[in-house]
């Protein structure tokens, strides 16, 4: 038996592009009412929409940095009180900057990397767990990347931001383990998302190359694997989901087909 997630609180940060973008469809879907964070609020607003006129289901806007503790935790405190018990909580915002070897690489793509994958994902925790601790019900589900367990070359920044996420979310797991709340981790390889774009500063040539020959995940494929972990019974915490494209081996280990995937 699953758990349903209807009329329950979803706070799903990333939300204005790819996999949150994708959990936030995907939740709706099975009647949850979303919290969307992002910074771009005109994205948001219009998903929103859409869900709110094709699936029917209320969205609360939350245009957010996540990088900006006080920001995070004034946001969270000012949520209308029916929007206060937060049920899930989807720690999506993250991102990717630059290919380049650390000693040619931008401190400030350090930084953004560092404070919105790691410091990020710390503030919006920090603000909405301890209300699942106190109501003893709730789910965190934190979108890791298969970089956080495998290093490759260019990405040595990325990859430990990632790498942090995994050593945050277990070591969640066991602050958190004499109460009921869950604390996951989603995994993927390579998702045709906006993420090369980001990551080369918006060469879209460059950012299609990365997934020429193969067939990608699509952002769809890592929400059912969110959906997944949080409607397990209570009794069952999904630990970990690493998710790769078959043509995906490991993090740099990759089989491209010409024509594949075109």
């Amino acid at each position: 038996m699953t758990s349903s997630l209807r009329g329950k609180v979803v706070l799903v940060t990333g939300a204005s592009s790819g996999i949150g973008w994708a959990c936030a469809r995907v939740f709706a879907g099975q009647g949850a009412r979303l919290i969307l964070a992002a910074r771009r609020k005109a994205r948001l607003e219009h998903l929103a929409a859409t869900i709110r006129r094709t699936i029917g289901i209320p969205c609360l806007v939350w245009a957010v940095d996540v990088r900006h503790r006080v920001a995070v935790e004034s946001g969270i405190r000012a949520l209308p009180r029916p929007w206060q018990k937060i049920e899930v909580l989807i720690n999506n915002a993250g991102l990717s900057r630059g290919l380049e070897k650390l000693h040619e690489g931008s401190h400030q793509d350090w930084e953004e990397m560092i404070d919105t994958n790691i410091k990020g994902l710390l503030y919006v925790s920090r603000a909405v767990i301890p209300g699942m601790v106190a109501r003893k019900r709730g789910t965190i589900i934190n979108i890791g990347s298969i970089a956080g367990h495998e290093t490759y070359p260019g990405g040595a920044v990325y990859c430990a931001t990632k790498r942090a996420v995994d050593a945050l979310t277990t070591g969640l797991r066991m602050d958190l383990v004499e109460t009921p709340l869950r604390v996951c981790t989603v995994d993927p390889g390579m998702v045709d998302t906006e993420f090369s774009v980001v990551r080369f500063h918006g060469d879209r040539s460059r950012a299609k190359q990365v997934y020429e020959g193969l067939s990608p995940l699509t952002a769809d494929d890592v929400a059912d694997a969110v959906l997944y972990c949080a409607t397990r019974p209570p009794r069952v915490q999904v630990a970990e989901i690493i998710l790769l494209p078959t043509a995906q081996a490991g993090a740099t280990l990759v089989h491209r087909a010409k024509g594949r995937g075109q």
